[in-house]
């Protein structure tokens, strides 16, 4: 019987788990709130008992856990390093040795190796392993939903930088933004303005009552003027913020996914045409894909780290 290894995602809203195999074949997936205001504990919790589903489900132990987390991660540790305020109390937390301590009883002899990575480094492993980024030597993955995130790949391999932080390309100065806090604490990031709850803001600022972003973005579809002017700034800074990167990075391929993503062209023209516009001649062809694994891709991703490591 094959090694049940598990790819487990730790995001804003929901904690989702699923066993994946040695191809990236991924199963059933259990999804649970992650109520990230009730603190650390709570939420690894949660993780926690999302994994022993997953595992009953299979009628096996775990080989391995892999977990892509949202907040900056030391991966070598598995200990968050920074966090947005969507997560209280998040920094400092071992993330990898509080979820071996839970989840121990689980295996016959009490181990289970955990590998711990960024939520959108998992996510663009998945992409790179077997999504819209396959193949590519080098490539950017963005992910665009209640934050913004990407993460850079070269050779195969997501890099994460001397501090943890490549590719934290929502905290990147964009214009627009200059007055607008972002959840890091400070002002003028494009995640104050490209993210899904500040399109929501920037509507509601212009006179809108809508109870969500998804509402503003079924309006602007609709042709709501102020529903339109929010989404479609909203993905320019996108756009804008990915020009900045490619031009230094020069990669095969960006591929964007995330829940804005799914907004419909009004949101994919805005971001298309504003980095087509901001990007030298040169980076003209560069491809521009949706990403295909949608939210399986940090599950997928995170479980393909304790894979590579030998450890599934």
């Amino acid at each position: 019987m094959p090694d049940l290894v598990v790819g487990l995602d730790i995001g804003g809203t929901k904690t989702a788990a699923a066993a994946v195999d040695a191809s990236g074949g991924i199963g059933p997936v259990v999804t649970l709130p992650t109520r990230p205001e009730r603190g650390p504990a709570a939420v690894l919790d949660t993780a926690a008992e999302a994994v022993r589903r997953v595992a009953a489900a299979a009628g096996r132990p775990p080989a391995a856990l892999g977990v892509g987390t949202a907040g900056v991660v030391d991966a070598d540790s598995g200990v968050i390093v920074s966090a947005t305020d969507t997560f209280p109390d998040w920094p400092g937390t071992a993330v990898g040795a509080e979820l071996h301590h839970r989840l121990a009883g689980l295996t016959p002899d009490g181990v289970l190796p955990v590998r711990v990575q960024n939520d959108v480094d998992a996510y663009a492993a998945g992409e790179t392993w077997c999504g819209a980024a396959a193949g590519a030597r080098c490539a950017l993955v963005v992910a665009v939903g209640t934050g913004v995130g990407a993460a850079v790949v070269l050779d195969g391999t997501v890099r994460r930088g001397a501090h943890h932080l490549a590719g934290e390309i929502g905290h990147l100065p964009v214009p627009g933004a200059e007055l607008l806090r972002c959840g890091c604490g400070r002002f003028g990031h494009l995640e104050a303005v490209g993210a899904g709850p500040a399109i929501h803001r920037h509507y509601r600022a212009l006179g809108g009552d809508a109870p969500d972003t998804r509402e503003v973005v079924r309006r602007a579809g609709l042709g709501d003027a102020a529903a339109r002017r929010a989404v479609e700034q909203g993905a320019a800074a996108v756009g804008r913020a990915i020009a900045a990167v490619v031009t230094v990075l020069d990669p095969d391929v960006v591929v964007v996914g995330g829940g804005l993503a799914g907004a419909g062209d009004l949101w994919w023209s805005a971001l298309r045409d504003t980095l087509r516009a901001e990007t030298v001649d040169a980076l003209h062809d560069l491809p521009l894909r949706p990403a295909s694994l949608g939210g399986a891709a940090p599950i997928i991703g995170a479980a393909r780290a304790a894979w590579q490591n030998g450890e599934g």
